[in-house]
């Protein structure tokens, strides 16, 4: 024991070095997505870096990230408008239309039969089948409160979306490279095969410009049918229910960033005399986009992996690969092209 005249013992180097060395997740969160911004790492580090990050600290700004990455990757997209040629854009958009329709269908039947063979929950179940369908975070967001979701069914499926999103950007383009898939090949099979536009975007964007194309466009195209789904939905749910709490109350979120990324398109086609800006616009959408992967990587954490489950994330991830397969063998044997 010490007496009042002995002094304490003074913390060991290794102690003292520990605490000092000890990063802020704040600093490490702000100096990772102005790297991410820069242009000075590739969309697939920048993701795999926010994942690091996620796993390694507690989120500081959990609820404000997840926000501005949603309106970071919309003004990313309108900003990659710029970038494309309006004629290119809809010649891809009709080609892409019936395959679009054809495979969401098949998708959201095959993904509720894998549901029930699991067992997962009604909700979770097709929240998971729908972002798989057509277009991952964005379908789920859109659809969720007029299912009347909680968030713990909602956390669920953008868990199992955004883990199997953040395997396709880095996976697919090292499958691409060794099937020698071609551009358009490429850029169909992402667009039709990969959750969220950002990830498709990501990794198009890794393979090539035309391949970043036709993969935004077609992806782009498959985003609207959120609406038609949602729409169903809604009837779905008020056919089948007295009083759906909330559900008649639940709006149907039009992106409106779509009809501006073809408006950014309809303007660098129609006034070419303002090339360099839009080659701004462009190289500016490219940073926005790598910054929200970084984003989209930072909410992944060990708490996510919990909360998928093992039930919900097989659900995910046989039906992504049944979709993947598929699409991939139909683009192989020229029986669906751009």
């Amino acid at each position: 024991m010490l007496t009042a005249s002995e002094p304490r013992p003074i913390p060991t180097n290794i102690h003292l070095r520990a605490t000092l060395r000890r990063p802020d997740a704040k600093t490490v969160f702000f100096l990772g997505l102005l790297l991410a911004a820069s242009g000075l790492v590739s969309p697939p580090v920048a993701l795999v870096g926010g994942i690091a990050f996620g796993f390694v600290f507690a989120h500081p700004y959990r609820a404000e990230s997840s926000s501005l990455s949603k309106l970071l990757l919309q003004l990313s997209v309108i900003a990659l408008g710029f970038g494309m040629n309006l004629h290119q854009v809809l010649h891809a958009g009709r080609s892409g239309f019936l395959y679009t329709a054809i495979s969401i269908t098949g998708v959201m039947a095959v993904g509720l039969l894998l549901g029930k063979l699991f067992h997962v929950a009604g909700k979770p179940s097709f929240l998971i089948t729908a972002g798989t369908a057509i277009c991952g975070g964005s379908a789920i967001a859109a659809i969720s409160p007029i299912a009347n979701a909680s968030e713990e069914e909602i956390s669920v499926s953008m868990g199992t979306v955004f883990l199997l999103n953040s395997i396709a950007l880095l996976l697919f383009p090292a499958i691409g490279y060794a099937l020698h898939l071609s551009q358009n090949q490429f850029g169909l099979w992402a667009a039709l095969a990969i959750h969220d536009t950002s990830s498709v975007v990501g990794a198009t964007a890794k393979y090539g410009n035309q391949a970043l194309a036709i993969g935004t466009t077609v992806k782009l195209a498959r985003a609207l049918w959120i609406v038609p789904v949602s729409l169903l939905t809604a009837a779905f749910i008020a056919r089948t229910r007295t009083h759906p709490a909330g559900a008649h109350k639940a709006k149907v979120k039009v992106p409106w960033f779509i009809f501006l990324f073809l408006l950014a398109t309809v303007v660098s086609t129609m006034l070419p005399r303002f090339a360099p800006a839009y080659a701004a616009f462009s190289h500016l959408g490219r940073a926005g986009l790598t910054a929200t992967l970084f984003l989209i990587g930072t909410s992944l954490s060990k708490r996510t992996l919990q909360q998928v489950g093992v039930r919900p994330f097989l659900q995910g991830v046989i039906l992504w690969i049944i979709v993947a397969s598929l699409s991939l063998a139909a683009i192989c044997t020229h029986l669906i092209s751009i």
